[in-house]
């Protein structure tokens, strides 16, 4: 039984009250507020108290030894007739905070408890009866309430993603799915880790698609996690914010960023009564939130259990049992309203007021002292802070929204939403350019900054360091982009990636935003070797001396006939005097006759005689043939080497060894050749397995007996030519090996049709062979269960309904401004050209030059190697009369005496018609 009994002092009564205080190892704060609360209760004789203390003290995961010491300590109490009025409990969480609830619940002791958690939390409270929920108390501390701020922040921020780490100033056991539950908020909640693995910690979330980070600590803390991440974890598309209990200022040593920092300010009305603790009392621990909340916790708690005492509310004949007694079914029924002499109490708190619900609502999980926590945004340059802006104020509750002074300066502080794109550089799907805003461009980076524009995002964009897209090996790894997806190292995968069923497993595509496209052939554009006198080509050497000679021999024999022959001309003059054509075959008219009787002109009027209209009967029907047949050779010649195509598919590919040919190592299309050699060699393994079945009748086996293997080996044999040739590593290298092979030894590229169809289009000296086969579509790719791959998909669906995409087909694939004018070759031109009949022009100009040579040399010749001159006289104006009386026809002869020595020598001079005017009449020469 339980005696009340009180002393009186000085006309006052002092009411003697026994409390077990329970704490847990390490909560030494807790220790030195109940210290500075009993030394406060002494030093105010008013409040008219007198406190008996039991200390008991647990390990938070050791609950049997802590069950056993209160359980000691009690029976001590009891059998010194002073056993407890309230239990204050200081435990955090934990078995240790567990056993004093269940220690509490079985004894019906009246309890006043600091521990963390709302009321679901408290595993051993959950079910309590009215009567129990009205001396079994909790009220939760500052620390409890703070992480809460978290909460209000993402709220308000719209924030999706967000990393909470806490040291042990915080207890986040009970908070992982309460803090942001019913919040489309992807988080972790994880402690700091130890200093050699800090860093690594950042990165880890970092790769896990997060940049808004949480740090709850003390200063030392979170100093300590700011200078662990990395100087570009700071940059505009991460955000920080840092929540302390403390009330100093945020000081570390980073270089450049803008933190989002709260901590908890004091109740400006209560300012005085805490200045007067602090240096009366001497309680200046840290952080002074917490010190004062157990002191003013602790303070009311004795003071209500007082005046309960001294109402007369507390049972006068109230009933202990011992740990020993109790058997699971007989905790005492007490009546004490600890609740209500709680909230009456009207001693003013230090920090601030508590939170206490009234009337039916729970009180467990609800009460807390209420305190302001200012939002003040921290820049820091080079390890100093130089500015400190206050944005707002959050009032602790459990779902209280923050306060901010202007949204425009939050705003500022929020994690822009910038994606991680790796890509591999191919043209034109994505090309290097430094003066680009990315470093690249390209028709991907046309498509992502169109579909940036509808989902509204930023990126930042690296090339993949193995330049792969993404294959597997035989463990079962990737690499290339679809490793960073996977390790969640890149949000997005860009660029003329092929949608593959393996690849699907581990990651998401996007509705494809290119046609199918499959693997083709590029080789060396054959050069088929022009020349301007390629005419000349037609016929041999030897023929065309030939003919030379023959031309030569016909015109002299002609010659011959011509002279001796009775009938000719020249021997027949009076016979054929008559005739209009006199022509006198002499050796120039016969190489003359010769050489236009090769032409459509003809040769002109034959001989006269029978003997030599045979020869040049003969040399017409010479003729003829020689031109008849240098015709039909020069067009044949001509379309040889169109025709000289000596692959066409894949087949011709496959059946010749002149050749060599390969992809690119690890791309899709050498994963289709590997896989299908797999599978011919897989099909062969089962019919020699069929084939040498001991199992199977006579008759079964006859159906198998075939003389040729009845699969097609293709591939196999064709995959084994290319591990032979070589694997090129970059396309660069495989369109170098193409221009490098020769006539001898070839290379032709296998790879994705756009890649080539590019390739042709700016390198004349390359062209697009065969059809193309296993065709599949681009896509992007993204992490697999990524919320980007229904935002993407509309986006693209989109832009395909504006025909967006046909516009970036059209810039980058026909108007491109790299795109090559090239020449058609011989066999797609629509005739020959130049270079190839250009040497008709030059013996054309040859043979004007020559005919200029040759008027020059009559010219001379005439002029000063003929004996006899001919000259044209004009008469002056003293001769005219005399020279017209001695002209007696319109033709002027006149005869120059040489020398008296050849007076008997005359020639007729050569006569020039008369001019209508004497006067004008002007020497030629």
């Amino acid at each position: 039984m339980l005696s009340i009994t009180g002393v009186s002092i000085e006309g006052q009564t002092t009411q003697n009250i026994n409390i077990m205080f329970v704490n847990e190892v390490d909560n030494n704060l807790a220790n030195v507020a109940v210290e500075v609360a009993l030394n406060y209760v002494k030093k105010n004789p008013q409040l008219g108290l007198s406190v008996d203390m039991v200390y008991v003290e647990g390990n938070r995961t050791d609950s049997k030894d802590l069950l056993q010491a209160l359980c000691s300590k009690y029976s001590q109490s009891l059998n010194n007739n002073r056993p407890p009025h309230l239990i204050l409990d200081t435990t955090l969480t934990g078995v240790s905070s567990e056993t004093v609830k269940s220690f509490s619940l079985a004894l019906g002791i009246p309890t006043v408890s600091a521990s963390f958690g709302q009321e679901g939390d408290l595993r051993q409270w959950r079910d309590l009866s009215p009567t129990k929920r009205g001396y079994l108390l909790q009220v939760m501390p500052p620390a409890d309430m703070i992480p809460q701020a978290i909460r209000s922040i993402i709220i308000y921020m719209n924030i999706t993603n967000a990393a909470i780490l806490y040291d042990n100033t915080f207890v986040m056991d009970h908070k992982y799915k309460a803090l942001l539950q019913n919040i489309p908020t992807r988080h972790v909640i994880t402690s700091i880790a130890e200093e050699r693995e800090r860093s690594g910690q950042i990165e880890k979330l970092r790769n896990l698609d997060i940049n808004n980070f949480f740090v709850l600590g003390s200063l030392t803390s979170i100093k300590q996690v700011l200078e662990s991440a990395r100087n570009e974890y700071f940059e505009r598309n991460f955000a920080w914010h840092v929540i302390t209990q403390e009330q100093k200022d945020l000081a570390c040593n980073v270089e450049n960023a803008t933190i989002m920092f709260l901590r908890p300010m004091s109740d400006s009305s209560s300012k005085d009564r805490l200045g007067s603790i602090r240096t009366t009392y001497n309680l200046k621990q840290e952080p002074q939130i917490t010190a004062f909340f157990y002191f003013d916790l602790i303070l009311r708690a004795l003071i209500a259990t007082k005046n309960i005492l001294q109402s007369g509310s507390w049972p006068s004949n109230m009933k202990f049992i011992t740990c020993e007694d109790y058997d699971g079914t007989n905790t005492p029924n007490h009546t004490i309203d600890l609740k209500t002499a709680l909230i009456e109490v009207t001693e003013p708190t230090t920090f601030g007021s508590f939170e206490i619900p009234k009337g039916k609502a729970p009180f467990n999980g609800n009460a807390y002292m209420k305190f302001s926590m200012d939002i003040n945004a921290v820049t820091i340059r080079s390890g100093a802070s130089v500015n400190t802006r206050n944005l707002g104020t959050w009032e602790a509750s459990l779902n209280a929204p923050i306060s901010v002074n202007n949204e425009a300066d939050i705003k500022n502080l929020t994690a822009d939403v910038v994606y991680r794109v790796y890509t591999v550089v191919q043209a034109p799907f994505i090309m290097r350019d430094p003066s680009a805003p990315k470093g690249f461009k390209g028709y991907c980076i046309d498509l992502l900054n169109k579909i940036a524009e509808i989902v509204e995002f930023d990126y930042e964009i690296r090339e993949v360091e193995d330049g792969k897209f993404g294959n597997m090996n035989e463990n079962g790894e990737w690499n290339g982009i679809v490793r960073k997806l996977i390790d969640k190292q890149a949000d997005i995968g860009l660029g003329s990636m092929s949608v593959m069923a393996e690849r699907e497993t581990v990651i998401d595509f996007t509705v494809p935003y290119y046609d199918l496209v499959g693997i083709s052939i590029m080789m060396q554009l054959p050069s088929t070797p022009s020349s301007l006198f390629k005419f000349l080509t037609v016929l041999e050497t030897n023929v065309w001396l030939c003919i030379l000679a023959a031309y030569f021999f016909t015109s002299f024999l002609m010659w011959v006939f011509d002279r001796y022959s009775p009938y000719s001309y020249q021997n027949n003059r009076e016979k054929y005097k008559n005739d209009d054509e006199k022509r006198e075959f002499n050796i120039k008219e016969c190489l003359w006759f010769c050489m236009t009787s090769l032409t459509p002109q003809g040769g002109g009027e034959a001989p006269k005689n029978l003997s030599g209209r045979l020869v040049a009967a003969t040399w017409w029907l010479f003729g003829f043939i020689i031109i008849a047949s240098y015709t039909a050779n020069l067009a044949a010649f001509l379309t040889v080497s169109r025709l000289d195509t000596p692959v066409e598919s894949l087949d011709d590919l496959s059946k010749q060894y002149k050749i060599l040919y390969a992809p690119l190592n690890g791309s899709s299309a050498m994963t289709y050749f590997q896989r299908m050699a797999d599978i011919e060699a897989k099909f062969y393994e089962i019919w020699k397995e069929m084939s040498l079945n001991d199992s199977l009748t006579a008759v079964e086996r006859s159906k198998l007996a075939v003389w040729d293997y009845p699969v097609s080996d293709k591939y196999t044999k064709m995959w084994q030519a290319m591990l032979e040739a070589g694997l090129p590593n970059s396309l660069d290298e495989a369109v170098q090996r193409i221009r490098n092979s020769t006539s001898a030894s070839g290379f032709a590229f296998l790879g994705d049709a756009t890649d080539i169809r590019y390739q042709v289009l700016t390198n004349c000296d390359l062209q697009m062979v065969g059809e193309e086969f296993s065709r599949k579509p681009y896509a992007i790719a993204v992490q697999q269960g990524s919320p980007l791959k229904d935002q993407f998909n509309n986006a693209i669906l989109m832009l395909l309904n504006r025909r967006e995409l046909e516009k970036l087909k059209e810039q980058w694939w026909k108007n491109d401004e790299v795109q090559n004018k090239c020449e058609k070759p011989d066999d797609q031109s629509d005739g020959i050209s130049i270079q190839n009949i250009g040497g008709v022009f030059i013996v054309i100009f040859v043979g004007i030059g020559m005919a200029c040579i040759t008027l020059l040399f009559e010219f001379w010749y005439y002029k000063y190697r003929n004996n006899d001159k001919v000259v044209d006289v004009a008469e002056s104006k003293d001769q005219r009369h005399t020279v017209m009386k001695n002209v007696a026809h319109p033709v002027v002869k006149l005869i120059k005496q040489d020398s008296p020595k050849d007076a008997s020598k005359r020639q007729t001079l050569r006569t020039r018609s008369m001019m209508p005017s004497l006067s004008k009449f002007q020497p030629r020469f």
